[in-house]
């Protein structure tokens, strides 16, 4: 099943893609590799999930908090190469929770991240490498912070 018929078939609402937060580009193309800036957990009303995972946000709030990241990254990606069936595969996640020092379950938040790629586009193609990383803080205390290197079709 394509992508794209999958977000129709589990029902996902995508949120608008975000608008960049400085001088980058939200997606690099060399040749049939797409680099993804770092993006956020973005709600459809255009705010951000905030928070600190280990303060204000418990595990299950960092894992939605990494979900709905994982849906701000379908967003753009879906506008910056027309489709989601134009990716073949996610090649690797790098992943920044902002976290107490204390809090060592970063893997586990960005699961939620990782069970939503799976689902979309399936085991093989939707699980990749990947990093999730501790940090002390996130621009706009964002509680998540994704960026993906995916391969796609030209």
């Amino acid at each position: 099943m394509s992508a794209e018929n999958k977000i129709a078939e589990l029902g996902l609402e995508l949120p608008p893609p975000p608008p960049p937060g400085g001088i980058y580009q939200p997606v690099v193309i060399a040749g049939n590799i797409a680099y993804v800036s770092g993006h956020g957990p973005l709600k459809n009303d255009g705010a951000y999930i905030t928070g600190r995972v280990g303060r204000e946000l418990d595990l299950a709030d960092g894992q939605a908090a990494a979900r709905q990241t994982g849906l701000a990254l379908l967003s753009t990606i879906r506008q910056q190469l027309g489709s989601l069936d134009r990716v073949r595969r996610l090649l690797k996640t790098l992943a920044l929770v902002n976290s107490t020092d204390d809090f060592t379950q970063q893997p586990q938040v960005i699961n939620g991240f990782s069970e939503l790629f799976r689902d979309v586009f399936g085991e093989e193609n939707g699980v990749g490498a990947r990093s999730a990383l501790g940090t002390s803080v996130l621009p706009g205390n964002i509680p998540v912070e994704i960026e993906l290197i995916l391969e796609i079709e030209p």
